[in-house]
């Protein structure tokens, strides 16, 4: 019989986001995040490679690319995004979030929707697109006390 399931065990381990510049999109993930190289695959049989980034917290978000890939559809902003079952965007907690809304707009990121009150009470957010077009929300949430 299987051990029961317990929340401390499992957890989400990387979210897979296929590109058309893996070493692009590395450098920019890296620069406007924090991630690092951890490790790059290559599997020959299907022409595929990936590099994997890993974040000082232990977040890991893994970029892919295939050649002959075609692009799937790339929302303009959230509310087209849910109009589409499947991958919608990224959330990245941040403090100070006009700060790194501007830093990620001067780092080729375009903007969708400015910085703002969330819907979620007391959170503030803002979404972005990332070089390659995917979307990514930056989320301020209140600060413990």
């Amino acid at each position: 019989m299987p051990a029961p399931h317990t929340p401390e065990s499992t957890r989400l381990d990387h979210v897979g986001l296929n590109v058309t510049d893996l070493a692009s999109c590395a450098r920019w993930y890296g620069a406007a995040f924090g991630y690092e190289v951890e490790l790059e695959l290559r599997v020959d049989p299907i022409d595929l490679d990936i590099v994997m980034l890993r974040h000082p917290d232990g977040t890991r978000l893994e970029l892919l690319h295939r050649p002959g890939a075609s692009p799937g559809p790339r929302a303009a902003d959230p509310a087209e995004a849910a109009l589409t079952e499947g991958f919608s965007h990224l959330a990245f907690d941040v403090r100070g979030l006009d700060g790194e809304f501007a830093r990620l707009v001067l780092l080729g990121a375009r903007e969708v929707m400015t910085p703002r009150p969330s819907p979620e009470e007391g959170v503030r957010m803002a979404y972005l697109a990332d070089p390659e077009g995917n979307l990514v929300e930056l989320v301020e949430r209140p600060e413990p006390e």
